[in-house]
This record gives C-alpha cells, sequence and structure tokens, in this order.
C-alpha cells in the first residue's frame, strides 16, 4: 500500500509476526511475542508512537495501534509535506508522551493492600482480584495479610517473602501460585484465592498443585474459587474441587461451600 493510504487498525503481535514474515522474508515464530512486547512495542509505547488498547496482556483481545498523531505523520512521508509534518511531530512529542502516559493512569484500577495504596492495570482478571482484596477479605478474611498478588502487568504486585517463607512455603513463586494468597494470624489460616475470568479454577489438578508447593505449611488452609458473575460460576461449575469454597462478586454477602456435611445442620 501506499503511505497515505495507512491505517491505524488495532493489530496483536501474532499479526505482526505474520506480516513480517510473508512481506519481510523473516522467520519469527510465535513464541517470539514477549520479545516484541517487551523489546519493541513496549517502548513505542513509551515513546507515544504506539497504544494498546487496555486489555491484560494475556488477554486474547489485547490489541496495539498506532497513535492518531504518528499515523497522520506516516500518511505523508516521501510527500512535500513530510519533513513539514515530522518536525511538528518532533515539537510536540514531549507533551504526547504525557498525554499518553496521564492516559494509561487514568485507566489503572486503585486498590488498597495491606492499608497501601496500589493500583491494578485495567481488565476483567483484575477487575476481580480488587474485589477479592476490598469485598471478600473483609467480609470473609477479617484483620487478614495479602502476602502475595499479582498483576497482569507487574506479575508480583505484592509478595512477602519473608512471611511467606516464615510460614513454610518454598519461595520459587512462579506461575503456580494462586492469584491471591491471604493470611489469617488469629486463625492461623491460609487464604488461596484464584480469580477465575476465564481460566483456572480451584479444580483437583490444582489442589494438588498447590498441597505439593505448601508441603512446609502447618496453618490451615482455604482454597477459594472466585467469579465475577454466576454466568461465570456455572460455566465451571463441574470442575470445582470439593472441600473448597466459591465466592461470587455479584453477591458479596454470601458464599458457595462445596464440602459436604462440614456445614450440614439447622440454621
Amino acid at each position: 500500500m501506499a503511505w497515505n493510504e495507512a491505517t491505524n487498525e488495532w493489530i496483536r503481535i501474532h499479526d505482526i509476526i505474520q506480516f513480517s514474515n510473508t512481506y519481510y522474508g523473516t522467520t519469527y515464530a510465535e513464541n517470539s511475542r514477549e520479545t516484541f512486547r517487551k523489546q519493541a512495542l513496549h517502548r513505542f509505547r513509551t515513546a507515544a508512537l504506539v497504544e494498546d488498547n487496555g486489555k491484560a496482556t494475556n488477554s486474547p483481545n489485547y490489541r496495539y495501534r498506532i497513535t492518531e498523531e504518528t499515523l497522520q505523520m506516516l500518511r505523508v512521508y516521501q510527500s512535500p509535506q513530510w519533513l513539514g509534518s515530522l518536525d511538528r511531530f518532533l515539537a510536540y512529542h514531549d507533551k504526547l508522551v504525557d498525554i499518553y502516559a496521564s492516559k494509561k493512569k487514568m485507566e489503572m484500577m486503585p486498590v488498597k493492600i495491606n492499608g497501601a495504596e496500589f493500583s491494578f492495570s485495567p481488565g476483567k482478571h483484575n477487575e476481580l482480584q480488587k474485589a477479592i482484596i476490598e469485598e471478600f477479605a473483609s467480609r470473609f478474611a477479617p484483620n487478614s495479610e495479602c502476602l502475595y498478588v499479582g498483576d497482569t502487568i507487574e506479575k508480583d504486585l505484592v509478595k512477602n517473602v519473608d512471611k511467606l517463607k516464615e510460614l513454610g512455603f518454598e519461595i520459587t513463586l512462579h506461575d503456580k501460585m494462586p492469584d491471591v494468597v491471604s493470611y489469617r494470624e488469629d486463625k492461623n489460616w491460609i487464604y488461596f484465592v484464584e480469580s477465575v475470568t476465564s481460566v483456572g479454577p480451584m479444580d483437583p489438578k490444582r489442589i494438588i498443585e498447590i498441597t505439593d508447593m505448601t508441603t512446609g505449611v502447618t496453618a490451615g488452609k482455604i482454597f477459594v474459587t472466585a467469579f465475577l458473575d454466576f454466568k461465570t460460576y456455572k460455566k465451571f461449575s463441574e470442575e470445582l474441587a470439593w472441600e473448597t469454597e466459591v465466592w461470587i462478586a455479584d453477591m458479596p454477602e454470601h458464599m458457595i461451600h462445596l464440602n459436604g456435611d462440614k456445614f450440614l445442620g439447622p440454621r
């Protein structure tokens, strides 16, 4: 296409790799995505040359596009207007960086963890994690301390390694960590909470993984799967393990107990 026909459609890193391999004779593999993200697109975004759509980076709907200002500049490349357009872009570049950084900052979700202020990047997964910390914990894990929570961008947003080691964790915090880990000292209980919007409920395999990872932990272990709504819960209901709990953000005052006769009896 001619430069004056350029567009800024939302595209995936997969699309960029496919385009490069098709038109530039490269042989990038699909597992190059993280390299593209960190070494190229992240820097382009910081420089206000591209923007993302605000979805979680692990979402299949995460997309990039060049900014409107970059698009207008590129459309006159190799034309008599090019140098003037480039000069204008450079003159406003610092301001553009501030504008796009502010836009990104406004999209962040504030969350209070252990009394301190943090920010989650936007997306349903983090929206649910915020509800777990602010709504679930206050009702069903009062006075608990959040020892671990990740963000879809900053993987270890909170990680109290010293306390986790003290409780018996072998600290090799990796992808098998639950989304949220909290400790209630007065009961000596640890809450392992999975934030489920598309994958990863507390199924039997997940219980075994966490149990194997915490063989040195003597505190009582509580396994919780959290959902944003009842519709998502129904989708995963047949996968959930017995002896676990379910919390639904849409109905924050209630829990579903999948543990037989432990709570059986008149109310």
